[in-house]
């Protein structure tokens, strides 16, 4: 036994879940889609967003309530750490096999969800940051690379099917865990205190904050419209801070204990082959000439081509695009259409909006792999690129169309770009790995995929900050429009301050566009659904970024093959 396999966690080192002769391989993928189903449940994570920026104010957002940028960018820390997990944690995986790594990825991604609970019922941000984000992402990079790894030994024969049906289930899990979040949310949740419609209450606002004074003294309330008030089951007027539930916490808790158990079941049910062990019958065949490599690269020696940073900027230019807007995908549809048509797109609908970007998420890391294998990595990309910024820049489109014309057919051309886009992110993760073995062979392609995964690391900080920090442009720039055009008197009789305080109001959430396109003249269109349009463009120019990368690809010169003389290598050509 290896000086590795000893200690407390001696037992699941890799030396002891070697497979016995005749043991059925495929008893292994179904653990390997159980681990991927909890972990790619970080694709949901915008059906955090609503309960988590309005955690005190339970019905609308108070001004000690998180906001919507400081939120989304727990995901990203997630993403990042996930990345860099995964980066690192392959030279240990080969040393300690994949049960060691699925444990401690339960441990990490379940003790994450638990300690981000606590995060949120204490009301401290920066435990959400270090359970869910640091630790839980560390738990999504270990329990992303296990599964893959394992199924690459268990079927070299059919390598992509094996590898694409854990990945798929990456893909796919927000579909499970979309409408269970939401039932949990809906179970735990808890309406504020209701003192009276707000005509029928008293109110005073310093500092931009709203008070009001109950036979108990003053306290601080936030005022609800109906549609704000109607998912807890109460009605327009003033509520009380502190005193409701959003069900968030009891979610982050309840998710923790089910994703730990099941991960840990799932990581048990791991075995690795025998040294040397094959499918009986099967013999490699030899690969394709082309664009597909016959030779091997090293992993360092990959570091030092163009190719690889070629195809680093392609992965995460194109996970940029589609991660930014994953993450604010619910918040997104509700408010580009939400305000234009309030009976068709409702919170429900925006729910399965969420679900349908993990059906095409999930469909896609299927549909384009094959695809890749007929026509090509490389055509499929340009695909990627081409297609994909053409459809970004159709989302300004449909949003400022249905804002001055509210018909259906501007929501539908918008569902059927964006699903379109969703699945080619989700393509993208299926076929970089092909992409990597045609350029560099597959005696390191492991490895060379870990730290290819660092593009995944940096999208999941640029994706949310583009979306969110110009997001907040567009609305500071709506709300002083908009504050141009109202009548100054109106102004003070429905915010209870002046004009010239806005900056305050604004910044206690006191002042929003719905509120302000209450008392705007009449005529005036709407800013919401527009607010997201700087961002398409910008995320469509990384795209063009992205596919001049990819029209330059060309095969790997020889000197960098790893049977090359040393000394013919020239590094960095």
């Amino acid at each position: 036994m290896s000086k590795a396999s000893g200690g407390a966690l001696g037992f699941l080192h890799k030396s002891h879940i070697v497979a016995e002769p005749g043991y059925n391989r495929w008893r292994v993928p179904p653990a390997s889609i159980a681990i991927h189903l909890c972990i790619g449940s970080v694709y949901a994570w915008s059906v955090f967003n609503p309960p988590l920026t309005r955690e005190l104010g339970v019905v609308a957002s108070s001004a000690e309530d998180w906001s919507l940028s400081s939120v989304v960018w727990i995901f990203s820390v997630a993403i990042v750490f996930l990345g860099l997990a995964a980066a690192f944690a392959g030279k240990w995986l080969e040393e300690v096999g994949p049960r060691m790594v699925g444990v401690v990825a339960a441990i990490l991604w379940g003790g994450g969800f638990i300690i981000g609970s606590f995060g949120i019922s204490t009301h401290q941000l920066w435990l959400l940051y270090l359970g869910y984000g640091v630790l839980g992402g560390c738990g999504l990079g270990l329990g992303y690379v296990s599964p893959v790894s394992t199924l690459i030994r268990w079927f070299p024969d059919r390598r992509g099917m094996a590898t694409g049906m854990a990945i798929m289930g990456f893909g796919g899990g927000a579909m499970i865990a979309t409408p269970v979040k939401g039932w949990l949310l809906e179970m735990f949740q808890k309406a504020p205190d209701f003192l009276g419609a707000q005509d029928a209450v008293a109110t005073i606002v310093e500092n931009g904050r709203v008070f009001a004074e109950t036979a108990a003294g003053r306290v601080e309330v936030v005022i609800a419209t109906a549609a704000q008030a109607a998912p807890f089951g109460g009605e327009a007027g003033v509520y009380v801070i502190g005193t409701g539930n959003t069900g968030a916490a009891g979610t982050f808790m309840t998710l923790g204990v089910v994703y730990f158990i099941v991960m840990i079941l799932a990581a048990f049910q791991y075995r690795v082959p025998a040294p040397n062990w094959k499918p009986a019958g099967w013999e490699p065949k030899p690969v394709a000439s082309g664009m597909v490599s016959q030779n091997h690269v090293h992993i360092d020696q990959a570091l030092k081509t163009p190719q690889f940073w070629q195809l680093w900027i392609m992965l995460c230019f194109n996970v940029t695009a589609g991660i930014g807007v994953i993450g604010v995908a619910k918040t997104m549809m509700s408010e580009i259409f939400g305000s234009v048509m309030p009976l068709i797109v409702t919170a429900a609908f925006a729910s399965t909006y969420v679900f349908m970007i993990s059906v095409f998420n999930m469909v896609g890391r299927f549909f384009w792999a094959s695809t890749s294998d007929y026509i090509g990595r490389k055509a499929t990309y340009t695909c990627f690129f081409a297609l994909g910024t053409l459809l970004y820049l159709s989302i300004p489109y449909f949003a400022s169309a249905v804002a001055t014309n509210p018909a259906i057919i501007y929501l539908i051309g918008f569902y059927i770009a964006t699903m379109i886009i969703f699945s080619m992110y989700g393509g993208g993760f299926a076929t970089i790995p092909a992409y990597l073995a045609d350029m560099f062979g597959t005696m390191h392609v492991g490895g060379i995929h870990g730290r290819l995964l660092t593009a995944w690391s940096l999208a999941g900080v640029l994706g949310p900050l583009a979306i969110t920090s110009l997001r907040e442009m567009s609305v500071n720039s709506a709300i002083r429009d908009l504050a141009s055009r109202v009548d100054a008197a109106a102004f003070a009789e429905r915010f209870g301050a002046p004009l010239a305080q806005l900056d305050q109001l604004v910044a206690a959430r006191t002042v929003t566009i719905a509120r302000l396109m209450e008392i705007a003249p009449a005529g005036t269109i709407d800013p919401t659904p527009s607010l997201y349009n700087t961002t398409m463009y910008c995320m469509a120019a990384l795209l063009v970024v992205g596919f001049i990368a990819n029209m330059m690809m060309r095969p790997v010169k020889e000197h960098h093959h790893h049977d090359a003389p040393a000394a013919a290598r020239v590094p960095g050509e």
